[in-house]
């Protein structure tokens, strides 16, 4: 991180540099790798980075959902299988879909996760803990907050053939509420479609004003939001 005299300008040759722009700190603190780009998420200014270094609780759950991902394969061959029958539908419910047309896929998961389990915070969930992220065969057995709605939303898209690249799970303030809360955002044809666990319609980004991104994550990759 830069230190206090950097950020203050210092004196060369009589003169004093020019402070860092909050852009240009952004990009410091934000890694080594960090690129702004204009029209980001909900119209924001993204700085990209490749390291998940400053998101502990993302790589931890991806490593479980690596762990989770034979449970997922040998339920989809044998139901006998499954671990639960919350498990066994969500299987079915993924294979059901997979001829569908993409919009309608968000469409179909976005509203199956969030009437499958009941909204749940971390503390009254796991004793006290907060933030925890859990995948997916964790959120169908123990139900889950936000972020582990957009997790389960995320894995069975991956399921149905969309990229990592196509999709980011995005930490927002919702300005009405005065709240953080985290969303799934899938990129389609140039479109930003949202899926939240408080609508059961898939709406584009440009229709939630109220959402002020804050950071976004897929697998390998994390972005850092700001507006101007």
């Amino acid at each position: 991180m830069p230190d206090r005299r950097s950020l203050q300008g210092r004196r060369r040759g009589g003169r004093a540099t020019r402070p860092l722009t909050v852009l240009a700190l952004l990009a410091a603190c934000w890694g080594g790798e960090a690129q702004a780009e204009q029209g980001g998420l909900f119209g924001s200014l993204e700085f990209e980075s490749t390291s998940l270094i400053a998101v502990p609780q993302w790589e931890e759950v991806i490593r479980r959902i690596d762990q989770e991902e034979q449970i997922y394969r040998a339920c989809d061959g044998d139901v006998s299988t499954c671990p639960s029958p919350r498990v066994t539908a969500w299987r079915a419910k993924v294979e059901t879909l997979q001829t569908l047309p993409p919009v309608r896929q968000l469409d179909e998961i976005n509203r199956f996760v969030n009437n499958v389990m009941p909204y749940l915070t971390d503390s009254e969930n796991y004793d006290g803990v907060t933030d925890y992220w859990a995948a997916p065969i964790e959120f169908l057995r123990r139900s889950g907050d936000c972020e582990d709605f957009a997790i389960i939303k995320f894995v069975s898209l991956l399921h149905l053939g969309f990229s990592n690249e196509q999709m980011r799970i995005v930490v927002v303030m919702d300005v009405l509420r005065n709240l953080p809360h985290a969303v799934l955002s899938v990129q389609i044809d140039g479109k930003n479609y949202i899926l939240d666990s408080l609508l059961d319609v898939v709406i584009e980004d440009t229709h939630l004003s109220q959402y002020k991104p804050q950071y976004s994550v897929n697998r390998d990759r994390r972005w850092a939001h700001i507006f101007r």
